[in-house]
């Protein structure tokens, strides 16, 4: 793998990685604690493969399908959920449990450098076997989508650290991987018209993306060390 496309492959999870470590506004975190969260972010790749590999065991599942229930539920069930909680498991019992972990905006880094830790080494491997053009598309597209679920779920896991809200991390991986498993739908199931493959694939980015600016938005302004929450 050429020196240009490993770079290619890192740059989208570093920058977003960056962009969000500027997002946390009033207290910033350790920089350590970043770095062995993203770093465990690239061996949840591990329990994702583990936990795909028993669930086309036991299950079957299968993306594309030409059952659209069946499809749809290997999408969400055998990909989102498996890879949303691969990388929760990370983020609850090592980021969660620091006393680092003060505000609500903490959620929303740690799970984002998780996911990106993810993000990055799984791009690593598509750019490699498939080259620059799928690295400059993953660049736009799967690579910021995960970074939106990580804001999806991040956002329940500091309300519920912060606020002691009962059941809101569950709710939060549920609707990451419900979110992940319909992107990952509209893309894979093949008895989708190109037309509606694309409309889908809009409305899905439009509707994380505006969730994630809201959520940002709102812990921004809840941190006990913002002078005014």
């Amino acid at each position: 793998m050429s020196l240009y496309l490993l770079a290619l492959a890192i740059a989208p999870g570093i920058a977003i990685c960056v962009y969000i470590y500027f997002k946390d506004k009033y207290e910033k975190e350790p920089i350590k604690l970043l770095l062995v969260s993203f770093i465990l972010g690239v061996f949840s790749v591990v329990p994702t493969l583990l936990l795909s590999r028993l669930g086309t065991y036991f299950f079957g599942f299968e993306p594309t399908s030409s059952n659209l229930i069946f499809s749809f539920i290997s999408c969400v069930v055998g990909i989102g959920l498996v890879e949303e909680f691969s990388k929760f498991i990370f983020v609850r019992f090592y980021a969660y449990k620091k006393d680092d972990f003060n505000e609500p905006f903490d959620g929303i880094v740690y799970c984002v450098m998780v996911s990106m830790g993810f993000a990055t080494l799984e791009n690593i491997l598509y750019v490699s076997a498939s080259g620059a053009s799928t690295g400059w598309l993953r660049m736009f597209t799967a690579v910021p989508m995960h970074a939106v679920f990580a804001i999806v779920m991040g956002y329940y896991m500091g309300v519920q650290k912060s606020f002691g809200t009962s059941a809101a991390v569950l709710k939060g991986l549920l609707l990451a991987s419900l979110l992940h498993g319909i992107y990952d739908f509209v893309l894979m199931y093949p008895g989708i018209h190109p037309a509606l493959q694309i409309l889908g694939f809009f409305a899905c980015l439009f509707y994380s993306f505006r969730f994630a600016r809201k959520a940002i938005r709102l812990h921004q302004d809840s941190s006990p060390f913002n002078g005014i929450g």
